[in-house]
């Protein structure tokens, strides 16, 4: 009888794939069959469509003596989810004639319920993106997207409330809403103020360094000496997101229909319990999705109580502390996740948490102590940047009443040091490679002298070598100095870990 082509897409990974859907309708027994590797949200589909069009566009298919062959090409990619439910609806209708309009460059996604309402779906910010990369200029989705929508230009975005009041649009009878371009907002920290952490000066400024240069950092020390108050503070200094970089992490979020938690444009924080499964931090699972580390990609990852971790968790962390990203490989297929984040990690010096303390003594065994330390491998330290002891305070500072705002004032340095990092590298220190760290880091004589005196020493390796180099040039910047002294190397090599 007729046949119809209407595109539509779904997510893959972060990133989108085009779905033609193809329409043939033929005379014969009554049969509504879906095609294309569809997996079983799918292939539920055909009884969402038929109970969407008989009772909100009163389109039976089950009363009309025909056979209907839908075809979601191209056949070998896998079609998961409900993304194809209106290019399915709106491809039968045109097919029997029952619509007819130029379905050129548009694309049609969202899901409809039994009712013909339009339910939303996750990912719209990936498809959109890959919508405008394709020269694509109208958009249909669902209503409840609009939040995602409004974070793309350059395309048109339709929003559909129900499979009705997009069939009259299409007619001509009437217009559906169109989407307003999203103005970011600055919006003020409402978390723990550095202020209100009393003492700790040490720590606050080895946070500060990390803020600023993008270096991940340890917190060690006895329980109750605030370090979770701290770690929760530092969230609090980290400038507000980029433009591109609020693009990429909304992506993310969209991802797995989180996009409200990241609407404000600050850094993304994640601190999963020590609990928590391999797949849950790293990613992956039967469907790949991302992990926490993903989800703190241009924010923080927070791992209090780090050596309870399980150990496979903790090694995993390899490869993005080096590269920013991570490979979750699976027998279906594999994604590269974007995981570039400052790791923020709280422990306790020893299983009984007062090794080294003044005011408990530690009750832990030498077996106890070894087996503590093996926790965490060399190449693991080896890729943390600052080591900071946390220690109790004198009593009488936890009665200071006067409370500063102090994180305002942190987060605007920490801004500037953000801005001359990139001028200088387009990256901050942190991300320099071995190259830029000899050719940009402007090392004085003498202070490369001393560095290689104790790199000796200690016995440093070449990664926390050039590691050390670029904690020091985030102290010189923090310093307003051009170049790196020795007063920012021994400050550096204070920070080396000192848990042995």
């Amino acid at each position: 009888m007729a046949f119809s082509i209407i595109q539509s897409a779904q997510l893959t990974g972060l990133g989108a794939a085009g779905v033609t859907v193809e329409t043939d309708i033929s005379r014969g027994l009554y049969l509504f069959q879906i095609v294309g590797l569809a997996d079983k949200a799918v292939e539920e589909s055909r009884e969402r469509v038929i109970s969407a069009l008989r009772n909100s566009v009163g389109k039976n298919p089950k009363s009309e003596h025909h056979k209907v062959v839908v075809s979601l090409s191209p056949a070998e990619l896998k079609k998961e989810g409900s993304y194809f439910d209106i290019a399915i609806a709106i491809g039968y209708l045109c097919a029997t004639g029952t619509l007819v309009f130029d379905s050129s460059n548009k694309v049609f996604v969202g899901e409809v319920g039994l009712n013909g309402d339009v339910r939303l779906v996750r990912g719209i910010l990936s498809i959109a993106q890959w919508a405008k990369e394709s020269g694509v200029q109208e958009l249909f989705i669902p209503q409840g997207n609009e939040q995602e929508a409004t974070l793309v230009d350059g395309i048109t975005f339709f929003l559909v409330p129900t499979l009705a009041l997009l069939v009259d649009h299409l007619n001509g009878k009437h217009r559906l809403k169109t989407v307003s371009p999203f103005v970011r907002m600055s919006t003020e920290h409402e978390g723990i103020d550095f202020a209100e952490v009393k003492g700790q000066l040490v720590a606050k400024r080895a946070l500060t360094i990390a803020a600023g240069g993008g270096h991940n950092i340890v917190l060690y020390g006895p329980p109750g000496t605030g370090k979770t108050m701290l770690a929760k503070a530092f969230h609090g200094i980290l400038p507000a997101l980029s433009n591109e970089q609020f693009l990429e992490v909304a992506t993310i979020y969209s991802s797995i229909g989180l996009i409200d938690d990241v609407m404000d444009g600050n850094p993304p924080l994640r601190s999963p319990h020590h609990s928590a499964s391999h797949i849950a931090v790293i990613g992956g699972g039967s469907k790949i999705r991302p992990g926490d580390i993903t989800l703190a990609h241009h924010g923080v990852l927070y791992l209090d109580e780090f050596p309870e971790f399980d150990k496979r968790v903790i090694e995993a962390l390899r490869e993005p502390l080096e590269e920013g990203s991570i490979t979750v490989a699976r027998a279906r297929g594999s994604v590269r996740f974007p995981a570039q984040f400052i790791l923020l990690a709280a422990m306790n010096p020893c299983p009984c948490g007062y090794r080294g303390s003044n005011v408990k003594p530690c009750i832990c065994s030498a077996a106890e102590l070894a087996r503590y330390s093996k926790k965490l491998s060399g190449p693991i330290m080896d890729r943390i940047d600052l080591w900071v002891s946390v220690q109790h305070i004198e009593y009488e500072s936890l009665h200071e009443t006067e409370v500063v705002k102090e994180s305002n004032q942190v987060r605007q340095q920490v801004k500037n040091l953000h801005d001359k990092q990139y001028c200088r590298a387009n990256k901050l220190n942190s991300a320099m490679t071995s190259q830029e760290v000899h050719s940009k880091s402007r090392l004085t004589i003498s202070a490369k002298n001393l560095l290689q005196q104790f790199a000796k020493k200690i016995k440093l390796s070449p990664r926390a070598y050039l590691r050390m180099i670029k904690v020091a040039r985030t102290i010189a910047d923090l310093d307003n100095s051009e170049t790196v002294e020795e007063r920012h190397i021994l400050e550096a090599l204070q920070y080396r870990p000192k848990l042995d």
